[in-house]
């Protein structure tokens, strides 16, 4: 399937991700796990792809395709290793990682 599909299988919005999601998706998987990734982009990221419904303590319960994850807002405004990793398998386990590999076989990169 190709990045038009998988997309349009994976994503609420039929259209595709924008350019600010695709560079967010892309810091998700890259190795090293990057350590500035800002949690405003990852919950638009989440938003664009499955849902998120926010809590009022600081909370947020995220679906996508078959998954689910929590996640507590950081501290400070990146996520923290361990929260990339986890919005990181939850992402490749709805298809996403392949998403990232086509995109750097086209030479889109941040």
């Amino acid at each position: 399937m190709g990045l038009k599909g998988v997309l349009m299988a994976h994503s609420s919005d039929s259209a595709g991700l924008n350019n600010h999601h695709r560079d967010t998706l892309i810091k998700i998987f890259q190795h090293p796990t990057s350590h500035n990734i800002d949690w405003r982009t990852v919950v638009s990221l989440l938003d664009a792809v499955g849902t998120v419904e926010e809590s009022g303590d600081d909370k947020v319960r995220v679906h996508v395709g078959d998954g689910m994850l929590f996640l507590e807002k950081p501290r400070h405004k990146d996520l923290d290793i361990q929260q990339v990793l986890d919005v990181r398998h939850l992402l490749a386990n709805a298809g996403y990682q392949s998403v990232v590999e086509e995109y750097e076989a086209r030479g889109v990169e941040d």
